[in-house]
């Protein structure tokens, strides 16, 4: 891929693929001072959210396959645990706990090369690579939050 080139480098471009939109619910959350174990980027991208770093359950599984250190990680209130958690969107008041969404759309990133076909002098069908295929991806995090406070952008959804 690293030779393909683009013709035109500052065009705004569409993609070709949609790929739909991912529901994560992230029902865990990350002890900061630890997270360098699962990664040395942690402390640099996640510095202003030290109480705030959530992943998902089958994610932790993975990790603790691996050797993690367990102590790092804390389980998360459910919707199961607490029939009364709502959506943050739903909740009144700023102060009781709820369920925050963050919606996250990549508009336009290169997933596969893209192969275009010819034909030689004899009428042989050939394949070549010929450019990158686009596509865009949604993702939507469902995580719980203390109080509805941290999660003011909920509500402009």
């Amino acid at each position: 891929m690293a030779k393909l080139r683009q013709k035109n480098p500052r065009t705004v471009r569409q993609a070709e693929e949609v790929r739909g939109l991912e529901h994560l619910s992230m029902d865990v959350a990350v002890n900061f001072s630890k997270g360098a174990q699962l990664s040395s980027h942690i402390h640099n991208v996640c510095a202003e959210a030290k109480e705030a770093i959530y992943t998902r359950e089958d994610d932790v599984k993975f990790w603790l396959e691996k050797g993690v250190d367990g102590s790092m990680f804390e389980v998360l209130p459910q919707t199961s645990d607490l029939p009364d958690l709502q959506r943050c969107k739903l909740c009144a008041d700023r102060w009781k706990p709820c369920i925050c969404s963050y919606s996250l759309s990549i508009e336009w990133y290169p997933c596969m090369l893209k192969y275009c076909k010819s034909r030689d002098a004899g009428g042989k069908v050939s394949s070549y690579k010929c450019g990158i295929r686009s596509c865009q991806k949604g993702y939507t995090f469902d995580y719980y939050v203390p109080q509805k406070q941290l999660c003011l952008w909920d509500e402009e959804t």
